[in-house]
């Protein structure tokens, strides 16, 4: 039996915010957290709008699905982005203990795979859905912007 909540789905609602944040004139990277097939969190890029290099769209994602918890771990989530995690990102996360990381994109210059135990050992990362269209969404907002 196909459910429709699959990973290609959610990347489809991370997409979505990907692209607001698009329409913001902000890099467009979407994140949304999930628990048990509800999205209980999302966010996107709004380091331009609050003047704050900090606000990355998994940091969003991860302060409202902690606030929606009640609590500062996310075991049991999944987080859908459209980018491979930096660094930072990725340090947050692993702070969260969050199950599954599942991103769109390969970021060669910035992500965080590259580095060995960044990422939480019990987190499962899955990438590469949907990455061409997450990475077309990355290369048009960089031409608009030469």
């Amino acid at each position: 039996m196909i459910t429709p909540f699959d990973d290609n789905y959610f990347m489809r609602k991370a997409f979505e915010e990907a692209e607001r944040a698009y329409e913001l004139d902000e890099v467009p990277v979407g994140a949304v957290i999930v628990v048990e097939n509800q999205i209980i969190a999302k966010g996107h890029n709004l380091t331009e709008q609050l003047n704050d290099v900090t606000a990355h769209a998994e940091m969003q994602s991860i302060t409202a699905a902690a606030e929606h918890l009640g609590g500062k771990y996310l075991k049991k989530c999944t987080l859908y982005v459209t980018l491979e995690p930096c660094v930072m990102c990725a340090g947050a996360l692993n702070w969260s203990q969050i199950s599954k990381i599942v991103y769109g994109a390969k970021d060669e210059r910035r992500g965080a795979l590259r580095y060995e135990g960044v990422f939480h050992p019990t987190t499962e990362i899955v990438g590469g859905v949907m990455a061409e269209e997450c990475s077309e969404l990355m290369k048009n907002f960089f031409k608009s912007k030469r």
